[in-house]
């Protein structure tokens, strides 16, 4: 089952997609735009595209596990998601993953205006690390 995790920003939109088995993280990339009609359907477009089932949206909880406005802007995208894209959409708790992709970019020589490029994929990609392992532990 291929899985596709979702680092929705205002601006650029990260985008993880599985392997078929559903184990590992495959294809990635960013979405730019600002609408999120439009990015809602470019999202529905790579879903059919790849054959994807399932949709994984980060959900940014504060560090403190409340909820703020970047977090009802997720869940107003994940109702846009389940009505563009007929699919199931799980919300998932995305503290740090920006972060630690920054974090790994750095680590890997990457420097700040190459890393602004990448980084919103590298936190999907984490964030479907994150969901994958634990789907595989249940």
């Amino acid at each position: 089952m291929r899985i596709m995790a979702i680092d929705y920003g205002d601006a650029h939109t990260g985008i993880a997609i599985s392997d078929p088995t559903g184990l590992l993280a495959g294809y990635t990339t960013v979405i730019d735009g600002y609408r999120p009609e439009s990015v809602a359907e470019r999202i529905a477009a790579l879903a059919r595209e790849h054959g994807v089932e399932e949709l994984v949206l980060g959900y940014p909880k504060n560090m403190d596990g409340s909820l703020g406005p970047r977090a009802e802007k997720a869940e107003t995208m994940a109702a846009l998601l389940r009505e563009t894209t007929a699919l199931p959409v799980v919300l998932w708790d995305e503290r740090r993953t920006t972060i630690d992709a920054h974090q790994i970019l750095m680590s890997n020589g990457k420097n700040a205006k190459k890393r602004k490029k990448t980084v919103d994929a590298v936190a999907a990609s984490l964030i479907l690390e994150g969901y994958l392992t634990f789907k595989k532990g249940h």
